[in-house]
């Protein structure tokens, strides 16, 4: 199995993308690339405390390859918007990537090439080093699913989740 580390905006439209792919097992919301030990929603919402809302995306390469979860990754967040993802501003809503090590790495600048090549340029998505990792509270868990009427979901992350949906049919579940 194989973890990735993203950050591309609020947590809650990765996850609803990345728990309906072929091959995903566990997809966690927290934060990262921070400070602060421990630290609460309200706390990064401030936006001083230096983490990003990420998620952890746990899959099997056998089922999907790592640079479909990664063009995924660029295809439901704009990567040229600097600390923040529409309405959505701080640098918590942050692009950002945490390699593990540095084949993560390679991979992670690979991608974001393509993400360049695709966007037409301007891709602002950080290589950040890893941090340790703080699981978001539980109701961030799979927030989409759970609250599927709540007004976020379905301005926001909707849209995303459709616009994945349509460009990578093959591997939704």
């Amino acid at each position: 199995m194989t973890t990735y580390e993203l950050a591309g905006g609020c947590f809650w439209c990765l996850d609803a993308v990345y728990r309906n792919v072929k091959g995903v097992s566990d997809v966690i919301s927290g934060y990262a690339g921070g400070t602060v030990e421990h630290p609460t929603y309200e706390q990064v919402c401030t936006g001083t405390t230096g983490h990003a809302e990420v998620v952890k995306v746990v899959f099997d390469e056998e089922v999907v390859p790592g640079n479909v979860i990664l063009d995924m990754f660029f295809t439901l967040h704009d990567p040229r918007q600097l600390n923040r993802q529409g309405n959505d501003i701080g640098p918590q809503y942050r692009s950002a990537m945490f390699p593990a090590d540095d084949a993560q790495r390679e991979t992670f600048e690979a991608a974001i090439e393509r993400a360049n090549d695709i966007w037409g340029g301007g891709v602002v998505t950080t290589l950040e080093e890893p941090t340790e990792f703080y699981v978001a509270e539980d109701y961030h868990q799979d927030f989409f699913a759970k609250n599927p009427g709540q007004g976020y979901c379905l301005a926001v992350a909707v849209p995303k989740v459709n616009k994945v949906r349509a460009g990578f049919a093959e591997w939704m579940k």
